[in-house]
């Protein structure tokens, strides 16, 4: 008894440096933004610290503004993830195959996923650069275009461009995570289905679609999470940008904390997508569990 109570204690001697960091870094700013949400912290307009209750979230939901940032997210997100998983999807079953130089291929097409957010941004934001960026060049030099344009001048021109970046860095993420799920394919089923005279979209439905049905639901959840907390992306490329063509949630909390000093709004934009989020998760989890009875 005495031996198992030492063990314990040693276990907790083990873990408090831990836990306190994690209190400290973790918890407590999630405890103290969660009270922000209930009091008048508005610095801008003077604000006084004292509770408003339920004033913050009744304002933002009943704010167009809010709404549109909403909705500028959910098709960031959906377009995004969509792109990802159908480019992922396809880059996988190609290097499922036995083909020359597939670890060199896998090496190159990881590379985009392992460069840092802030370094990749500012790797786009050169390249969409009006007057000296490499798309107008090549565009220009492939004929496909006769001048230089702004790809980040108009709302859902620069949206689509960030989207295109998005898509770009987290594909190989998608890649990954579809050749694990389909290294547990049975080949000799494939082998059997051909001897059949099953076509290839009849053994991508029949047979690969199963296997790679519950990795999409964790692709998507983990896609859907980071997706609605995009905030790198848009700060480096466009800061909300042009006439907040891509100003979403994400971006919207930061600009209310930072630039209106508003914590209070900027700690409910926070705390609405993270509900959004876990409602969003509940979602997915519902529809594969329902798939699967």
């Amino acid at each position: 008894m005495k031996s198992k109570l030492s063990e314990q204690k040693f276990a907790w001697v083990m873990i408090l440096p831990a836990l306190i960091i994690v209190l400290g870094i973790v918890i407590y700013p999630l405890i103290r933004t969660f009270l922000y949400t209930f009091q008048d912290m508005n610095l801008s307009l003077g604000g006084s610290g004292e509770v408003v209750w339920l004033s913050n979230y009744i304002e933002i939901l009943g704010d167009g503004y809010f709404w549109s940032s909403a909705a500028r997210t959910a098709y960031f997100s959906i377009v995004s993830i969509l792109i990802e998983i159908i480019l992922g999807t396809l880059i996988a079953l190609l290097l499922n195959d036995n083909i020359r130089g597939k670890g060199i291929l896998i090496t190159i097409i990881i590379i985009p996923w392992a460069i840092p957010n802030i370094v990749s941004s500012s790797m786009w934001k050169w390249i969409y650069h009006p007057e000296y960026g490499a798309l107008n060049a090549l565009l220009v030099q492939l004929n496909i275009l006769s001048d230089y344009q702004s790809w980040l001048g108009t709302p859902w021109l620069a949206l689509f461009m960030v989207i295109i970046a998005d898509a770009w860095k987290m594909t190989p993420l998608v890649v990954i995570f579809m050749l694990s799920a389909l290294k547990l394919t049975n080949k000799s089923v494939y082998e059997a289905a051909v001897m059949d005279g099953a076509g290839l979209f009849k053994r991508f439905i029949s047979i690969t679609f199963p296997y790679l049905k519950s990795m999409l639901l964790v692709v998507i959840v983990m896609r859907t999470m980071e997706t609605f907390k995009v905030f790198d992306l848009i700060y480096v490329l466009t800061r909300g940008g042009p006439a907040n063509g891509t100003m979403v949630l994400g971006y919207q909390a930061y600009a209310q904390v930072f630039e209106n000093l508003d914590y209070s709004g900027g700690a409910t934009y926070s705390y609405l997508i993270a509900l959004i989020i876990a409602l969003l998760t509940f979602t997915y989890i519902k529809i594969l569990n329902k798939g699967e009875r």
